[in-house]
């Protein structure tokens, strides 16, 4: 089966008694590996534990691809339900999962998981992944995406995490952690812990606490992708993309960072339209633009009017739609439209030229 994302957390702290494995997958890897841990928890309370929770990978099923089959009918020599943790799978591992959860035409032994609970850890899979098709069509399994917390989700856990300790958070120190938070769950956390420690105590946090302790960990050089694509530098544009998708960084994740960037540039760019000065409609930005970025971020505005950047924008959402549809590889798709986007920018700063 598959949970809607407002579904998720409750589903996690206490899961439905009938669900006996769950996928947790997507591109936020710290929450997936919070989901992972929160659910061995609901059955466990040591995750360390060697006799009730087995450890495999999808290397070991390679290699030995009964061993999956042999964990789940394993019993716990001291007792109680028992959690198989499945971790750096693909759709190679489809078949032995499927295998295991009974759903092979014509299986009659039964529940094959009635000791155990199956729990299995994914990367990106696209809609047509072998393993997202098992999990949602299954009565007894469920698929848990984990996307990177933004918006309301991410402001949430800011607040949530604060209020443990007695804190809340300013109107712009929330807006500058909301920038640079969300990347990751896991760092998030750290991120957030790091500033409560700063802090040393309840009350409220300031735009300069948040400023003096937190990084950017949504980034991993989304901000320096995202600032070369406005400042119409493709070469550079390219080079933080390749290394951005070989560090494992999604390219929805990459887009998502540049529409960020350039709705920062829509907003200025309004300003201006207003009669304001680029000067005057960057210091307005909030959260406020960092220091060292101000003078390349104020020329981007005098090149990029409303109706480019609103142009952009377009593109850049039609590029994620592009992404999840079973046309060309995501890889391919945000390459292309931030190549476009690069060279709009450079060509459009001399010939006022739209960026389509």
């Amino acid at each position: 089966m598959k949970l809607t994302a407002a579904r998720i957390p409750a589903f996690v702290k206490a899961p439905d008694p009938k669900v006996r494995a769950a996928l947790i997958y997507g591109p936020d890897r710290g929450l997936a590996r919070e989901r992972l841990d929160a659910l061995t928890r609901t059955v466990v309370d040591d995750i360390a534990d060697p006799f009730r929770v087995a450890e495999l990978t999808g290397a070991t099923l390679k290699d030995d691809p009964a061993r999956l089959a042999d964990e789940v009918a394993a019993q716990s020599l001291m007792g109680g339900r028992r959690v198989v943790r499945l971790t750096d799978v693909g759709d190679a591992q489809a078949s032995a999962l499927q295998a295991v959860l009974g759903d092979v035409p014509g299986d009659t032994t039964g529940d094959p998981l009635e000791g155990a609970l199956v729990l299995v850890l994914a990367g990106e899979l696209r809609p047509s992944s072998a393993l997202r098709k098992l999990f949602e069509g299954s009565d007894i399994a469920v698929a848990l995406p984990c996307y990177a917390d933004e918006g309301m989700t991410l402001e949430q856990v800011i607040r949530d995490t604060l209020r443990a300790q007695g804190m809340t958070v300013g109107h712009d120190a929330l807006a500058y952690l909301l920038s640079h938070l969300g990347g990751d769950r896991l760092l998030t956390r750290a991120e957030l812990e790091k500033l409560v420690t700063y802090k040393g105590g309840p009350g409220e946090i300031t735009l300069d606490e948040a400023a003096a302790c937190v990084g950017d960990t949504a980034a991993l050089g989304l901000d320096d992708l995202a600032m070369a694509v406005a400042d119409g530098d493709d070469g550079h544009t390219q080079r933080v993309l390749d290394r951005l998708l070989r560090e494992g960084t999604g390219p929805i994740p990459v887009l998502r960072a540049v529409v960020r960037h350039f709705t920062r540039l829509h907003q200025a760019a309004g300003a201006v339209a207003g009669g304001k000065s680029p000067d005057q409609a960057v210091s307005a930005l909030r959260p406020p633009v960092i220091f060292k970025h101000a003078d390349r971020i104020k020329a981007q505005v005098r090149r990029w009017d409303s109706a480019r950047v609103g142009q952009a924008l377009s593109l850049l959402l039609e590029a994620e739609g592009d992404c999840k549809s079973s046309g060309p590889p995501p890889e391919v798709v945000c390459s292309r439209t931030l190549m476009r986007l690069a060279q709009a920018a450079r060509a459009g700063g001399r010939r006022g030229s739209g960026a389509r």
